[in-house]
């Protein structure tokens, strides 16, 4: 049943519509608002549009959370959810280590200044380059995700060398938004099962390697999980591998890695994890786990990405059209599929505001569709607009940092949005937009 005409009566006090907003949101006159002091309008006259905007105190502020929730941890940054030398640097100061996925989010972390030895390199089918540039530059970890992988790391060892590694492990626990972003169970691409026996038989290969050195366990679990639950059935798997590692090999491992995936919330109303409970409650399961099973109490190290990256930043919009067709209507914009595949790629829902003038009309359910060349360029669906929504509008969407530029495509041969900071009142460029010069550069021709 259609509901896309529906209007509905403005309520006579704005709702409290601005909770997955960075904290330093504010209402301005004109219905803008200001992030970190700067007006998202301004910003969009000046900018253009499509144009992200981050706000780095809210970024610090998040990492800060982490560190102090879990003071005796490693806390890692998970750069595949957005990287740029800005955030490399901010995470560095604040004190976290960073979780690459390739040589080039590696190299570009290096040139920023950060320590490779805070560096860990993980990923299900990482490439010879991917794994001699981790062993040349001296990363702190790399991640064994499969057998195949133990050897390639090994010759790449200097004699008398060791590089230490991690082995990714699947503890067969189901958690996480979607199926496409659950990494937990035996059914899917990364690690080694447990169930199965192919994490002892693999921890066996890489502790006969004499050039490698195995200092714990890694897993993730999936991604927007909302519930402490999944993570220390987690635990309580990887404890149990420990003691029979300990007990089969006489080796006692000092490191145990748990991932990221924690969740944010999109929209108001939506669950996020709580980070202060996770910490207190996979303290308490370590501890008792260790306990019983006669071993010491491994270093912990937790992998946040979007917790960190995710509500500091918002994605500004021009609208170019609206149409009304099939019962629908179909507000479209400048940006979309090429700037951010999440609502294609598992559902996710955005709420969207209109930016820069006080709307006057009642509400109405649209669909906010992409530019793109897709029926499945959709940013928003089924979402409340006001009901003369119309060309030339500004529409804001926030939570935008994670994941949306970091997996950008030049589809239609459009350019990638540009990245601002925002800090105390200014805004800067991190990231230029992306230029049709940019794209023709790389085509070298016949």
């Amino acid at each position: 049943m259609s509901t896309s005409l529906t209007t509905i009566a403005l309520p006579t006090a704005e709702p409290d519509s601005l909770s997955v907003w960075p904290a330093s949101t504010r209402r301005a006159p004109q219905g803008d608002l200001t992030v970190a002091g700067v007006s998202l309008t301004e910003a969009a006259d000046r900018f253009g549009t499509p144009l992200y905007i981050l706000d780095e105190a809210e970024l610090r502020g998040r990492c800060r959370t982490y560190t102090a929730a879990f003071p005796e941890a490693d806390v890692v940054y998970a750069a595949k959810a957005f990287l740029c030398r800005a955030v490399a640097t901010w995470v560095r100061e604040e004190g976290l280590g960073l979780d690459v996925c390739s040589a080039g989010e590696l190299e570009l972390a290096v040139a920023t200044g950060f320590p490779p030895d805070r560096i860990v390199l993980h990923g299900n089918a990482k490439t010879p380059e991917d794994l001699r540039t981790a062993v040349r530059l001296g990363v702190g970890r790399i991640v064994i995700d499969n057998a195949a992988e133990i050897a390639r790391v090994a010759t790449l060892v200097a004699p008398h060398d060791r590089q230490k590694v991690m082995l990714r492990v699947v503890p067969g626990v189901v958690a996480g938004g979607h199926k496409s972003i659950r990494t937990g169970t035996d059914d899917q691409k990364f690690g080694v099962s447990i169930a199965d026996g192919s994490a002892m038989h693999t921890v066996e290969r890489i502790l006969g390697q004499p050039g490698l050195e195995l200092v714990g366990l890694h897993c993730h679990i999936g991604s927007q999980v909302t519930e402490v639950r999944p993570y220390l059935a987690a635990l309580r798997r990887l404890i149990g591998l420990m003691v029979r590692i300990r007990d089969q090999y006489g080796v006692t491992l000092p490191e145990l890695d748990l991932g990221g995936g924690h969740a944010v919330a999109y929209r108001p109303g939506d669950r996020a994890l709580d980070v202060t409970a996770l910490a207190a409650r996979t303290r308490a399961e370590i501890a008792d786990g260790c306990r019983g099973g006669g071993l010491p109490v491994p270093r912990l190290t937790i992998e946040p990405g979007r917790a960190i990256v995710g509500p500091a930043a918002v994605a500004l919009y021009r609208v170019l059209a609206v149409k009304h067709t099939g019962g629908r209507v179909l507000v479209a914009v400048d940006g979309g599929l090429g700037d951010n595949p999440r609502p294609a790629l598992y559902g996710v829902r955005y709420a969207p505001r209109l930016l820069g003038r006080s709307p006057t009309a009642d509400l109405t359910r649209v669909t906010v569709v992409g530019r793109y060349c897709e029926a499945g360029d959709v940013i928003a669906e089924d979402v409340l607009l006001p009901h003369d929504v119309r060309p030339g509008d500004l529409l804001a969407v926030p939570v935008a940092g994670a994941y949306q530029l970091s997996m950008a495509s030049g589809y239609n041969m459009v350019g990638r949005p540009p990245l601002v900071a925002v800090t105390d009142g200014r805004a800067r460029v991190l990231v230029r937009r992306e230029s049709p010069a940019d794209l023709r550069v790389r085509d070298v021709g016949i």
